[in-house]
């Protein structure tokens, strides 16, 4: 049981990827859109099946008396890991043997005296196919291996960009910073700023915090990236002439776990104190409390402004250092065990624009997945426009992990021993 034709156990974890983002020229994006597509394809169909199996053989040899101790151990854990995705298998597919009697029935009413009949089989049918696209979302999500750091607290730093024409850039990055904040509150997560750098226009050049609470790391991973808007300015000769202006801001997402474990030698910083800025209270401007740590090896450099004393700033800046450093030592790991496609998602890189935010035409676009929201409002509200897309992403990237293991089993057995 557990053991592939070539002669070896199969990975304890049900999908033994390497880290899975999201693929900008993924060919299977139009195959397979969503959870309940992917349900449909014969290879995904045939892995089922094979792990249901497997999960009626294990049960089977638990319950003889031939097995010894660590045998026993063994299948248990396999049996543990195999009975939710058994148990989800066999609920799809009693719901679409329901599906297609109800589709039988609905095929023979017809007649004007059984309208009546037909429009609650149909409202039965539709209620039915929510049920299994839900039912398919959950199977793939017990399909694909947690990542490391899902649970973990973040780090959410923003950057405005560079743009010609005003205030456009900073106003964006301070909707930006706000729609996470609203999220957070949203998620029911805690949501404390480290730094604060206002423009003197009355938007936001960059500002970073620390966000804690419940699978944050996993809602925010796929945040990481370039944001453009499109916009018309409200003052200026571009508003007059209805001129729309292109701007972009950054989102970089650190994952901070509870323990760091990262040395830093005192003798490689260099700690500077000034006056905070921006909103914080009276102490704003009037005492040297923020402070600005520099790591002169790496050229790392944070801030800190959040609290009155300086000395819980420097306390607070030294952690977030900290959890820089570390990110380091993660992206190395991940560069290593990234897979050929080079995904981008998940690397924090900068260079693609992975949203845009067109105010003219009230839309949101995600590149990656090609995915269209409107009403921007209601995502910059950051409350459950937001978190759709968000599960949108985090579905797809569920889909893309499934595809590539079929994939890569399929060539494994396909290409013998």
């Amino acid at each position: 049981v557990g053991l592939h034709k070539c002669g070896f156990w199969r990975p304890k974890s049900l999908l033994d990827t390497s880290r899975f983002t999201l693929s900008f020229n993924s060919r299977h994006r139009k195959k397979h859109q969503d959870s309940r597509a992917l349900w449909k394809h014969e290879a995904v169909q045939k892995y089922l099946e094979t792990l249901s199996k497997e999960y009626q053989q294990i049960s089977h040899l638990l319950n003889a008396d031939s097995i010894n101790d660590f045998e026993q151990r063994t299948l248990r854990k396999r049996c543990a890991d195999l009975s939710p995705i058994a148990a989800a298998f066999q609920e799809i597919k009693e719901a679409e043997r329901e599906g297609q009697e109800l589709e039988a029935m609905c095929r023979e009413l017809d007649s004007r005296d059984e309208k009546q009949l037909l429009e609650l089989a149909l409202e039965e049918k539709e209620t039915l196919d929510k049920k299994i696209n839900m039912l398919c979302r959950k199977l793939f999500q017990l399909l694909v291996p947690k990542e490391k750091y899902d649970r973990s607290h973040v780090i959410l730093e923003v950057t405005a960009g560079r743009t010609t024409g005003g205030d456009i850039c900073q106003q964006f990055t301070k909707e930006m910073f706000e729609m996470y904040q609203n999220y957070a509150d949203y998620k029911s997560w805690t949501f404390d700023i480290v730094n604060y750098t206002p423009a003197e226009i009355g938007g936001l050049h960059h500002a970073a915090a620390h966000i804690s609470g419940d699978d944050v790391y996993r809602h925010l991973k796929y945040e990481g990236g370039t944001h453009r808007v499109q916009r018309i300015p409200e003052t200026g000769l571009s508003s007059r002439m209805q001129r729309i202006h292109t701007g972009t801001m950054s989102v970089i997402v650190l994952p901070q776990p509870e323990e760091v474990d990262v040395k830093v030698d005192p003798k490689d910083l260099r700690i500077d104190t000034f006056r905070a800025k921006g909103a914080g209270g009276q102490h704003v401007n009037k005492t040297d409390s923020a402070v600005r740590i520099v790591h002169l090896p790496t050229g790392l450099a944070v801030e800190c402004q959040q609290e009155r004393s300086q000395l819980l700033n420097k306390e607070i800046a030294l952690r977030t250092l900290r959890a820089k450093l570390y990110q380091q030592v993660i992206e190395k790991q991940l560069s290593q065990e990234q897979s050929a496609r080079k995904l981008q998602l998940g690397t924090r890189a900068q260079s693609e624009r992975i949203r845009t935010y067109n105010f003219t035409q009230d839309r949101v676009t995600d590149h990656r997945i090609s995915y269209d929201a409107r009403n921007i409002k209601e995502i910059l509200s950051g409350k459950e426009a937001l978190d759709k897309l968000i599960n949108r992403l985090l579905e797809f990237a569920e889909i893309e992990a499934v595809t590539e293991y079929l994939e890569n089993l399929q060539a494994l057995e396909g290409g013998g021993c």
